[in-house]
């Protein structure tokens, strides 16, 4: 009798895991999307999205705070973060000039130090909790799924389905897929090179912040909250490829269950070690990642 028992247990547990890994991966994959698409439309990594991202996740709870509905309050904090990436980047990334990715990259940097202190000014240090958008579980047989997780991965598979639509059948997509191509060609056929980085920007910050909203119930509110999600969303897009909107969603989807398999069934604290270490073994063997085109430059 132990025997069956014991069985469905543990096929009960490997089901959390993996909807817990999907969720987590799903949050992975929305902020690693985020990144690609600002990537390819201005060729800026931006370090400072989740820093701007966490700036909306404060504005969200002071409306909370203050009686507004809880989703009213994401769509806030999803709001203020894609106007303020628009004004970052029209403010300090765009009068650099094409080329500066040094620049760019360390622009960034001091942008997400700058956010990070103005959240501590205003909000404070001390942690905070983040409601939940819903609570309770929803049963699976024997196994109690938490509803916000499976609220997570129905979320984020609308909002990267909406994302494919975007840049497969309209057409605003197809210009900003012409400009990831070739920004100087772009412009010869008349489109506004200019006007596609900033809805790049703002699109990729939304999905950032959507991600954070999505992130914080679980691991509560503080200013650095969304740095170790960071460095987890770049090693998705790594491992499925820098220049890959697929791949970034396909990466974060795997390193999220890669990281809460090796938490359940090795050890917690060598998920990262587990999860970095099989994106090195993957880039050694495919350096332009799963999903990425390789280039090959004259010299």
């Amino acid at each position: 009798m132990s025997g069956p028992r014991g069985v469905t247990v543990e096929v009960d547990q490997l089901l959390l895991v993996l909807v817990s890994g999907v969720a987590s991966g799903a949050i992975y994959g929305l902020m690693g999307l985020g990144l690609v698409i600002i990537y390819r439309a201005t060729d800026v990594v931006n370090f400072a999205i989740t820093s701007l991202a966490t700036l909306g996740l404060y504005v969200a709870i002071t409306f909370r705070d203050d009686g507004v509905a809880m989703v009213v309050s994401v769509i806030a904090a999803i709001a203020v973060t894609a106007l303020a990436g628009v004004i970052v980047r029209e403010a300090v990334i765009r009068p650099l000039g094409q080329g500066q990715l040094f620049s760019a990259l360390v622009v960034t940097m001091g942008v997400s130090l700058i956010a990070e202190s103005v959240v501590n000014s205003v909000w404070g240090t001390q942690p905070r909790t983040f409601p939940s958008l819903v609570n309770g579980t929803v049963r699976w047989g024997d196994a109690a799924l938490p509803a916000q997780s499976l609220l997570t991965i129905g979320i984020a598979a609308v909002a990267m389905a909406a994302v494919a639509f975007l840049f497969s059948r309209t057409t605003l997509g197809s210009a900003m897929r012409a400009v990831a191509e070739s920004a100087d060609t772009a412009k010869i056929i008349g489109i506004n090179a200019q006007r596609v980085a900033r809805i790049a920007w703002a699109l990729g910050l939304a999905l950032a912040a959507l991600a954070a909203c999505l992130y914080a119930p679980r691991s509560g509110l503080a200013p650095t909250v969304l740095a170790a999600p960071l460095f987890r969303a770049f090693a998705g897009i790594f491992l499925g490829g820098l220049t890959s909107m697929y791949g970034a969603v396909i990466g974060g989807l795997t390193v999220g269950v890669l990281e809460n398999i090796a938490a359940s069934y090795v050890s917690a604290s060598f998920r990262d070690t587990f999860v970095f270490s099989f994106t090195v073994l993957v880039l050694l063997i495919r350096p332009q990642g799963l999903f990425g085109t390789r280039t090959f430059q004259r010299v």
